[in-house]
């Protein structure tokens, strides 16, 4: 029978970065769609996340598609979490030309 590795952050953990990210940074998650995936994306939702990079799904006008990016560095604190969605905001602004909003 196969092993799978024990996840590094409890489902609590991702759900409760999700439910945030989903109801407080919406726009933030458009901008990472379209810096990371399709720059027609129109609506876009975090959906997971481990210790390599976040996973969103978001909307074109064409169509729907998932996107997983790659943290700056492997994590395994909560607290990097932010830091990383946070980076990966700062790099989106960056590629799109705007300016983002203080932290």
């Amino acid at each position: 029978m196969p092993t799978f590795p024990t996840p590094v952050f409890s489902a609590e953990t991702i759900e409760a970065v999700l439910a945030h990210m989903n109801s407080d940074h919406n726009d933030d998650n458009v901008l990472i769609a379209r810096a990371f995936g399709d720059p027609d994306a129109t609506s876009a939702t975090m959906i997971t996340l481990d210790e390599s990079g976040g996973t969103w799904l978001y909307d074109t006008p064409r169509r729907q598609e998932l996107l997983t990016v790659p943290w700056s560095t492997t994590i395994s604190e909560r607290p990097e979490i932010r830091r990383e969605i946070v980076h990966l905001y700062d790099i989106a602004c960056e590629k799109l030309g705007v300016t983002p909003r203080p932290h």
